[in-house]
């Protein structure tokens, strides 16, 4: 069968994309056709996949996801297909990943009453309605139970369209896959001495990851700790206003920004403690990957994924609601014992060896190709 994606963007270094590469390639290795809808494509392309980019024009994001679903409406209804499959909410899916949190959650906790007259609310609203409102036969494919919960409590979604997915990294993430010996070669690979420490956070999107906040922790050090620590932000944004706010809190020379990396994995190796203290996160695929390295992690409560360090014991998980005193003392409080980080990694790399968090791909693909559109 052809099995259309549809994604607004595709860059190597996001969360989803990489979700959606491996599952696309999961039903492509089944022996299925792979069209692909994308407004942009970055990176190398798969051979195996037919990669069409949509025309769109309009000045706002909002606007060329409009002009993208019509296109594409318009582009199926000539070169139909057995299902189509979307990373991003729109009308007309068969089944819908759900790598993003509730909009409608969204917009009640944080926006006003002038935000609800917006065409951005208008549009992302009703592209939302489409494919979670009673009736659709959408098929949701979930991460996490409160993403469930919220759209329940907005739309009032039949509980039978939510599948949970498990986790799905990539296997070369875990701790075993590097020969003994490696976290020194990676540490001296990257510049970072014996003694020092090295804090990394990865993810783009800067501003939802709360770089502002691991910055605003890391010069709240002690000074004899600030000064052996460095902060490594890896991800796809642009790193202008918080270099600034480095520079404001005096720690510029402390932290360096990588667009992207394709040696993350060495990184989580080579790495102290992962930090990711973001402002909003429906899962958080990175928490697992540091797992699977053997990592430590502060994370907050918010991520979807946050549980999975409560469950392996392996980090420290900051209450919401957010403190940044509270992150302040958990960065301190890990870096200085030795002992703690290194029973987190032992739990962690146990939590690796024994809990499935490897399989999203298959199980996703056994969803999507179960059965043919009518």
């Amino acid at each position: 069968m052809t099995v259309a994606f549809c994604l607004y963007k595709y860059f190597p270094f996001g969360g989803l994309q990489r979700d959606f590469m491996r599952i696309a390639q999961a039903v492509a290795a089944r022996g299925h056709v792979v069209r692909v809808y994308v407004q942009s494509w970055q990176g190398d392309k798969p051979e195996e996949f037919e990669i069409i980019t949509v025309p769109v024009r309009s000045k706002t994001n909002h606007g060329r996801n409009a002009e993208y679903y019509q296109w594409v409406k318009a582009h199926l209804s000539q070169h139909p297909v057995a299902r189509v499959v979307g990373f991003n909410k729109m009308p007309g899916l068969d089944v819908y990943y759900a790598a993003d949190v509730c909009y409608a959650e969204k917009v009640a906790k944080e926006k006003g009453f002038f935000y609800r007259l917006t065409s951005r609310y208008r549009h992302y609203a009703e592209f939302e309605r489409a494919t979670f409102e009673q009736g659709k036969p959408t098929k949701l494919l979930m991460l996490t139970d409160k993403q469930i919960a919220d759209f329940e409590k907005h739309y009032g979604t039949e509980s039978s369209r939510f599948l949970i997915l498990p986790p799905g990294i990539y296997p070369d993430r875990r701790f075993d896959n590097h020969q003994p010996g490696s976290r020194d070669r990676y540490r001296e690979k990257n510049e970072i001495g014996a003694e020092d420490y090295l804090v990394l956070q990865v993810g783009s999107d800067f501003s939802r990851k709360g770089v502002d906040r691991s910055i605003e922790a890391l010069a709240a050090l002690p000074e004899a700790i600030r000064n052996r620590t460095t902060l490594f932000v890896v991800g796809q944004d642009k790193p202008g206003r918080f270099k600034a706010l480095a520079q404001k809190r005096g720690v510029e020379n402390r932290v360096r920004f990588f667009s992207g990396r394709n040696d993350v994995s060495e990184l989580m190796i080579a790495a102290d403690l992962l930090i990711h203290p973001a402002y909003q996160e429906a899962a958080g695929i990175v928490l697992l990957e540091a797992i699977a390295a053997g990592l430590p992690i502060l994370v907050t409560e918010v991520c979807g994924y946050a549980h999975y360090i409560a469950d392996a014991k392996c980090g420290r998980v900051i209450a919401e609601p957010f403190n940044q005193k509270s992150l302040n003392e958990a960065l301190s409080g890990a870096l200085t014992n030795t002992e703690q980080r290194q029973l987190w990694a032992e739990h962690a790399r146990h939590y690796a060896c024994t809990q499935d968090i490897y399989s999203l791909a298959e199980k996703a693909a056994d969803i999507i190709v179960g059965e043919p559109r009518g």
